[in-house]
């Protein structure tokens, strides 16, 4: 079983893809947990059955303390949670991995945090039995979420590596990877302009975000909110793009969308300041901007490989669709109900049907604006042919030396010409191999001096030696 890089273990791969990203994220919420409890003064009773609820609630398995639900969970956990799943499986995937390997860490990257969600029930039905509060989730839900965000993670992670190779064995066309690298575009577009303009809110609600810091005196007080904050950030910006798009979010009886606010009771979290208030101006109408802009992005992304019309618009009609059906998964993700403040979230009915506007019209008219596309642009795949050899136009005359005739002048002087002049086709006699034309003349050898004739037989080697008997003496003793 081939991993990931060369010389790895198999082995150790698929452990780091089953349990890698969960203990990380049960170490970081042990932590946190055991340091709240002992800032507290608190004892450890139900400690465990506190981790445990917090790894589901990770995968946002809803939390039910004292009969209040908690369904609103903040989404950078879970984001992190499918980044970490998508990192471990693409590191543990080799591009040329077969599909047997592919199925082995697959099953790794669920079937280890299926187990941990199992101990996790157990866990917290035991604590269950010591805090009354405590209530254990429903065990068919739990383990759909941790399925379903698991799989999320490990599909992203296979695709960086083996989505050519799929694209290239199936009958899916080529332009699809082009589009879901403009869907990622545009959905980084609206929650990078959505998070500019939520950022401009908040300094300029500066004076409701200190009330709502005002609700604790203590320091550790403000930066478990602050913390708790920057938790929520991804729900917070997701309730921005559903305005920027002309959808609306929602907490409880209190509205907010670019056209209209309704006013309700809010939590006491510091990063809700920048939620508009009641009457709204109309400079809120400007958020429909930041909808347009992205989808100018979406179809710069898509220009980037000019096709013919129709394959054109279906490259930008399925990223949209691809952000659309993305942004409404997230959408359910940060949504539910937060206890007495009712269901939380954005309005479904029409915030991917708005997304999928914005950047398929926006989208559409860009590719077609700025040149993407091209009635004679090729659609399939082409063959690569290798360079050419560098060969010279002109190449020079090789020099050849004077003893070589010409076969066209034998009796002329040597001079430079071609080396494939030696050779001629005998297409008289019908054949086709090609024969070279021998000069009809010893070659004479150069030098002035050269014998004449040819050499005689090879003297015996004892006859090159010198003997004092050749009559050269030796010089005596000084």
């Amino acid at each position: 079983m081939a991993g990931g890089r060369p010389g790895s273990n198999p082995t150790r791969d698929l452990v780091r893809v089953a349990f890698g990203p969960s203990i990380v994220a049960l170490t970081v919420i042990a932590a946190v947990t055991l340091l709240q409890l002992l800032i507290a003064n608190s004892d450890m009773t139900g400690a465990s059955g506190a981790i445990a609820s917090m790894w589901l609630g990770v995968h946002q398995v809803p939390i039910s303390i004292g009969g209040r639900d908690l369904g609103v969970l903040p989404l950078l956990p879970v984001l992190l949670m499918v980044a970490g799943t998508a990192r471990t499986t693409a590191q543990a995937t080799a591009r040329g991995a077969s599909w047997f390997v592919i199925r082995w860490i697959v099953a790794s990257a669920l079937g280890g945090p299926l187990l941990i969600a199992a101990i996790s029930l157990a866990v917290i039905h035991d604590a269950a039995s010591v805090i009354t509060e405590l209530q254990t989730p429903h065990a068919l839900g739990a383990f759909a979420h941790v399925l379903v965000v698991h799989a999320i993670g490990a599909g992203i992670g296979l695709w960086t590596r083996v989505g050519p190779r799929v694209l290239a064995e199936t009958s899916l066309p080529e332009w699809l990877a082009d589009s879901v690298r403009a869907a990622i575009t545009g959905m980084l577009a609206l929650f990078g302009l959505a998070g500019a303009a939520t950022v401009i809110s908040l300094v300029w609600h500066w004076g409701t975000m200190h009330e709502l810091y005002a609700v604790t005196d203590s320091l550790f007080g403000q930066f478990s909110l602050t913390l708790l904050a920057v938790l929520y950030l991804p729900n917070v910006l997701l309730g921005a793009t559903a305005m920027a798009v002309g959808s609306s979010a929602h907490i409880g009886p209190a509205l907010f969308s670019a056209f209209t606010v309704l006013g309700g009771d809010i939590p006491a979290l510091p990063i809700l300041a920048a939620a508009p208030t009641p009457p709204l101006g109309p400079a809120w109408v400007a958020l429909l901007i930041i909808g347009a802009a992205s989808g100018v992005a979406v179809g710069q992304q898509c220009a980037r490989r000019p096709l013919p019309l129709v394959p054109a618009l279906a490259k930008v009609t399925a990223a949209a669709f691809i952000a659309a059906v993305s942004m409404a998964l997230l959408g359910f993700a940060g949504g539910g109900r937060l206890g007495n403040f009712g269901d939380v979230g954005v309005d479904q009915l029409t915030f991917g049907p708005a997304v999928f506007g914005w950047l398929a019209g926006i989208g559409a008219l860009t590719v077609v604006m700025i040149g993407g596309v091209r009635p004679g642009a090729v659609t399939g795949p082409q063959r690569v042919l290798p360079p050419a050899p560098d060969r010279p136009v002109d190449p020079e005359p090789v020099p050849v030396p004077a003893s070589v005739v010409d076969p066209e002048d034998p009796g002329g002087p040597g001079e430079l010409f071609e080396p494939d002049e030696l050779f001629e086709a005998d297409f008289e006699s019908g054949g086709s191999e090609l024969s070279w034309t021998p000069d009809p003349e010893p070659h004479p050898t150069f030098g002035s001096h050269a014998p004449t004739e040819p050499p005689g037989p090879l003297e015996d080697p004892e006859d090159l030696m010198f003997t004092d008997d050749d009559g050269f003496d030796r010089p005596g003793p000084a």
